[in-house]
């Protein structure tokens, strides 16, 4: 049997850790690298940052803090947030990050996503999806949740799931 894996999703905005209400409403929850250091005591098995803003703000990864972040933790990391080209993909694993999340960009362009797998290796690429079930069918959002897209999710991993292994999917409330 294959053993539970536990993979804290941690949100920042800035430099800062947050908790969101229905992808609004920010609150501060803390600092990134003294959570790092709770969950290295914890023994997680993984650690997973997004970058919640970075895409609205459309700037890259601030490599600033994810160095900080990288120095401080002993489990492997993995990073989502304005990760449009694959130099900024290349920035974020010469720091430590063992794989890349994308959400908004993986319906704008799922071409990146093949990329990024053949570059790196599809072990290396989380796709996250955010959905909102309407009717009978589950559909795709992107930008925080914020824009409708013309795919659904069922259509788009059968389509685009073959070239990543890992994916995350956030149900949005109605």
């Amino acid at each position: 049997m294959l053993r539970t894996r536990i993979i804290p999703t941690l949100l920042l905005r800035n430099e800062s850790l947050v908790k969101t209400m229905r992808f609004g409403k920010f609150t501060y929850v803390g600092d990134p690298c003294n959570t790092v250091r709770i969950f290295n005591e914890l023994e997680v098995d993984e650690l997973l940052f997004l970058d919640i803003t970075a895409t609205l703000e459309k700037r890259s990864p601030n490599l600033r803090v994810l160095a900080d972040i990288a120095s401080e933790c002993f489990m492997p990391l993995g990073y989502g947030g304005g990760i449009r080209t694959l130099e900024d993909a290349k920035s974020v694993f010469d720091i430590g990050f063992e794989k890349i999340v994308i959400n908004s960009y993986a319906i704008e362009n799922p071409d990146f996503i093949r990329q990024l797998a053949s570059t790196y290796g599809s072990q290396a690429v989380i796709v996250s999806i955010d959905v909102k079930k309407s009717s009978q069918k589950y559909e795709c959002y992107y930008n925080l949740g914020r824009i409708k897209s013309d795919r659904e999710f069922k259509d788009f991993m059968e389509k685009e799931g073959c070239v990543f292994s890992l994916y995350s999917i956030c149900l949005l409330r109605p």
